[in-house]
């Protein structure tokens, strides 16, 4: 099918949260597939400008595709797709399309980073005789996350002028600029009824119709059909189809001369990440329907930026956040319409003061100067995550007697745990959840080590963690004490939250061989090669596959569905524990990252959000996900790198 990976996706991302996408198959399969994909209030307000293209060759034998589509309710036009002879995804994707006579034609597609502008450009080679390449673009106009469909407000007539022609389908909405190097054709249809197959898999609505106002026709003889797209009607106009060819190579170059610095596709691809929020920056949390959350940027950063050496960034990503704590919290999420910020979560604000922790850390050893500005600001916000939340704040959330954070109330998630059905929320997790204290005694230990009141609590804390967490019967810890707000009442079910009081922060909670037999025991029911269960199999409530309607997958989201980015922490909790971490290095290379890496891939260079708790753990969910690519990179250049500094709080001396 369209979406697997025998057909993977494929992102052009622009760096302020628009892109471009599609699969290697040619077809659309998702409402977020486009050529012209913007952001106008970065990285929010999204349109879809250009969704697709039909495109065809005109030979003297006849009408050649070179484009595939699907229709409902299950009609496929497979010619352009079955054309393909080859296709390259370095250093940006590329088809090669055989043509009648032994002639062939290459299409490939860019974003330049620096323009904004989706660049498409095809190449005629070998014989097949005199060609002309015919390009429809399939317009909408909407709003990234629905869907279009025939209407009569739609306006077709464009504005002219040189090579560039301008749509303004709606009042409201940006231009289409469309720089082209052929002859355009007014010819205004519709194509009605598209089927995007990930939508309905998904359970959501799945047809939609495009408007194309007319055919652009490119003499293949004359040289490279050059074809740039971009929301700025007002950018300087190439003034003839040769200087756009000079255009459109000097993009070529520029591009293609940033994506050859980077040490490897993983290291490029935390790039895509990184993007601007107002003045300032921040990370989006996964491509095609994601935009920044508190809690994905904070886990994502240390990979994508600190791990890749992008200090100056993280500096900037966490100045836009400090200044956002309210009440002790930081925003889970920004929606995509322009409403307020959302305080729903317990942990993004404590993995702000790991993060921070991790950056000041990373500058020290890369030599990278903080300003005192800076530094105060970030500490100043960590200190209001720590008053916030040890005097009380929204949600429940505080600090209890016995030193330990607790927070929940019915009908609120809280944790990254956080799938909701409905009013139903699926994994609660009211009370003390484990992986919620030991960021809490972290951010203690980090807000404690400047002159203050956080060291006697975070003290207090850890004494009471290792009392009260230790599950005997079954060589693990409890996830939650206190579960459901009852105090003595607890949730024993194996999860890997528990890794991060051995592996994945600065302050191991854990040592010796309790230490030992939590990672033991994570390895051997959650850990796959495509990362870790949230649930044990042998629980009743375990699900092996996500899929199936919204309603499905929500209950086995975090019911047994594996997370890659999980074994950032578990990978770390086993070189913590070992008697020769060196060794364990190597191990933990060929067993765990090496795997995940070679995973058939959902998107291209990228990896996914999650994947099935059942073998064959197919990718599902988020095709491009942040913390997946930051996890993995944090653990080829860091924990996993050769001759690391040994971290001071390893479990095994």
């Amino acid at each position: 099918m369209p979406g697997s990976p025998a057909f993977p996706e494929w992102l052009e991302a622009d760096g302020r949260g628009g892109f471009a996408s599609g699969t290697t198959g040619l077809f659309r399969t998702r409402r977020y597939h486009a050529l012209l994909l913007v952001a106008t209030d970065p990285p929010g307000g999204r349109f879809v400008l250009v969704n697709g293209i039909e495109a065809w060759v005109e030979t003297p034998s006849g009408r050649v595709p070179i484009s595939a589509q699907a229709y409902g309710p299950d009609v496929l036009f497979l010619d352009g797709a079955g054309r393909v002879a080859e296709f390259e995804a370095d250093p940006w994707p590329r088809w090669t399309f055989r043509l009648p006579g032994g002639g062939a034609l290459d299409q490939e597609i860019f974003v330049s980073r620096a323009r904004g502008t989706t660049a498409l450009g095809w190449q005629a080679r070998g014989g097949g005789g005199r060609a002309t390449l015919a390009v429809r673009l399939l317009l909408s106009g909407r709003d990234a996350h629905a869907l279009h469909h025939e209407n009569p407000a739609f306006r077709f007539d464009p504005h002219r002028r040189g090579v560039r022609t301008v749509y303004r389908p709606y009042p409201g909405v940006p231009a289409t600029a469309a720089d082209a190097t052929g002859e355009y054709t007014h010819d205004p249809v519709w194509y009605r009824n598209f089927l995007y197959t990930e939508e309905r898999e998904r359970g959501l609505d799945f047809l939609e119709d495009l408007a194309s106002p007319g055919v652009f026709r490119f003499d293949l003889s004359a040289g490279s059909a050059v074809l740039l797209l971009s929301d700025d009607p007002d950018a300087p106009l190439p003034g003839s189809a040769d200087a756009l060819r000079e255009d459109w190579a000097a993009l070529r170059d520029e591009e293609s001369r940033r994506r050859g610095s980077f040490r490897s596709r993983l290291d490029r691809a935390a790039d895509d990440y990184v993007v601007r929020r107002g003045d300032g920056r921040t990370i989006l949390a996964g491509y095609p329907w994601f935009l920044d959350w508190g809690r994905d940027t904070f886990i994502s950063l240390r990979g994508l930026c600190l791990a890749t050496g992008r200090l100056a960034e993280a500096g900037a990503i966490l100045a836009t956040w400090a200044g956002m704590v309210s009440e002790g919290m930081l925003p889970n999420r920004f929606p995509d319409t322009g409403r307020a910020p959302e305080y729903n979560s317990v942990d993004a604000a404590l993995w702000f003061a790991v993060a921070v922790h991790d950056y000041l850390a990373a500058c020290e050893r890369g030599r990278h100067h903080v300003a005192g500005e800076e530094r105060s600001a970030l500490e100043s916000g960590i200190d209001a995550v720590l008053a916030g939340y040890s005097s009380g704040t929204r949600h429940g959330i505080r600090a209890d007697a016995d030193g330990l954070l607790t927070a929940g109330e019915p009908g609120i998630q809280l944790t990254w745990m956080d799938a909701k059905v409905g009013g139903r929320v699926v994994t609660p997790r009211i009370g003390k959840p484990v992986e919620v204290q030991a960021l809490w005694i972290n951010a203690l230990r980090i807000g404690g080590s400047r002159p203050g009141r956080w060291r006697a609590l975070a003290e207090r804390a850890r004494a009471t963690f290792s009392e009260r967490f230790w599950n005997e019967d079954s060589g693990c810890l409890f996830d939650v004490v206190d579960a459901d707000g009852r105090p003595g009442n607890t949730d024993a079910s194996v999860r890997p939250n528990q890794i991060f009081a051995v592996g994945g922060l600065p302050f191991p909670l854990l040592e010796g061989d309790r230490a030992l037999r939590v990672v033991r025991i994570v390895e051997s029911r959650l850990v796959t090669p495509a990362g870790v269960r949230s649930l044990c199999p042998n629980d009743p409530a375990y699900v092996g596959r996500y899929e199936d309607g919204v309603e499905s997958r929500d209950d086995a989201y975090h019911q047994g569905t594996v997370w890659p980015w999980l074994l950032g922490a578990f990978a770390d909790a086993f070189v913590r524990t070992a008697a020769d971490p060196e060794a364990a290095r190597r191990e933990a290379r060929e067993r765990f990252l090496v795997p995940l890496l070679e995973r058939p891939a959902a998107g291209l260079g990228h990896l996914p959000e999650i994947a099935d708790g059942d073998p064959p753990h197919a990718p599902r969910g988020c095709p491009f996900q942040a913390w997946s690519v930051g996890e993995a990179l944090r653990l080829d250049q860091d924990i996993l790198a050769a001759g690391r500094r040994e971290d001071l709080g390893r479990s095994v001396r």
